[in-house]
């Protein structure tokens, strides 16, 4: 399965590929506890928050290389 800004948070953790990705649009992503809050949200949804407009700005962006990853 293809990953992408539809995928939920928590499969992108399982991705280490993927959280390298993350960790550059949003460092400290990978480490913050309150992560695990989000896990049942997809990337999309978590950048609809105004504490991610920072994540929302590069969407496009980050699904491009998350899609890109090999499976």
């Amino acid at each position: 399965m293809a990953l992408s800004v539809d995928s939920k948070i928590k499969l992108l953790m399982k991705n280490p590929a993927a959280v390298e990705i993350l960790e550059v649009y949003s460092p400290g992503i990978s480490t913050e506890p309150q992560m695990k809050m989000v896990y049942g949200l997809t990337l999309r949804k978590l950048a609809s928050f105004p504490q991610a407009a920072h994540v929302a700005e590069k969407l496009d962006e980050i699904d491009e290389k998350l899609k890109a990853i090999e499976a």
